[in-house]
């Protein structure tokens, strides 16, 4: 990976630089991400390329007076429903799980008490939801999940069904390919990849991958190329408007993490207490 100036790179500080983060109660970002299949259109490093993508566009639209810092991204990710296709790299969810932790204990032992875990992959959601709990139990800190794909989506830029079921390597990822690393989109390849999920959701079934009642699956379940969405929709104009609708999205929750009044987390132990009702102890 190259290294990139404009990002403040938490490992390009000293020991001095982050104790004086620490005292301006700086923001930090961990990017979480996957190196997995995407079909033969799109690199195993999709999810990595988007996530820093993101974060680099974001940058730039902070406030100025922002004290921010970007730990080392965990690349590597809980990809296990990839684990079919070769390339894809994977954790196991504990080993994910423990690595995120560890990493925000160390944020916290450094003294930065705001920790944003910015994440790319949705095979991540649940590693990222389970780490932010347990760091909010072991140090009166405050972590916010942020799923990129979970932010609300530009007004008509895709349709709905497509959103709904072009999981991976669809519409979405493939424009913001197209914007951010064309190089690496095999334009050739590009398809419309159908997924299982869109023949359950016309037969009018709550049970679906991503439906009401959803069921664990492997890619291939899905398709057998890897590959959900229609990838014919994207291009790269979309892209940019996607990346600049999500890096604003992102930019306004790491602002808001460094305006979050951290007196409203309780501290360690009991936080009940037994009261007087006004007319005495029963």
């Amino acid at each position: 990976m190259t290294k990139d100036l404009a990002l403040p790179w938490w490992q390009d500080l000293t020991p001095r630089q982050v104790a004086r983060l620490a005292v301006e109660d700086a923001v930090a970002v961990l990017p979480l991400a996957a190196i997995e299949q995407h079909g033969e259109h799109l690199p195993l490093s999709t999810d990595l390329d988007i996530g820093l993508g993101l974060l680099r566009a974001a940058a730039p639209i902070l406030r100025p007076d922002m004290p921010l810092c970007v730990l080392p991204p965990l690349a590597v990710g809980t990809s296990l429903e990839h684990s079919a296709f070769p390339g894809t790299l994977s954790l196991t969810p504990e080993t994910a799980l423990a690595a995120v932790v560890e990493v925000g204990n160390s944020v916290a032992r450094a003294g930065i008490r705001r920790l944003v875990l910015f994440n790319s992959h949705g095979g991540n959601k649940a590693v990222v939801d389970l780490a932010a709990l347990k760091l909010r139990v072991g140090h009166r800190m405050l972590v916010v999940r942020a799923n990129y794909f979970r932010f609300a989506p530009p007004t008509d830029a895709i349709p709905a069904a497509e959103l709904l079921h072009g999981l991976h390597g669809g519409a979405l990822e493939t424009s913001m390919m197209l914007h951010l690393a064309p190089h690496k989109v095999r334009a050739g390849a590009i398809g419309d990849f159908h997924s299982l999920g869109q023949g359950m959701a016309l037969a009018g079934r709550l049970l679906g991958p991503e439906g009401e009642a959803g069921f664990a699956w492997m890619a291939q379940d899905l398709n057998p190329g890897g590959a959900t969405g229609n990838a014919t929709l994207a291009d790269a104009a979309l892209g940019a408007r996607l990346v600049a609708h999500y890096a604003a999205a992102l930019a306004q929750v790491i602002e808001d993490a460094r305006d979050f009044d951290l007196s409203t987390l309780a501290g360690h132990g009991p936080h009940w207490e037994f009261r007087e009702r006004s007319g005495g102890a029963e």
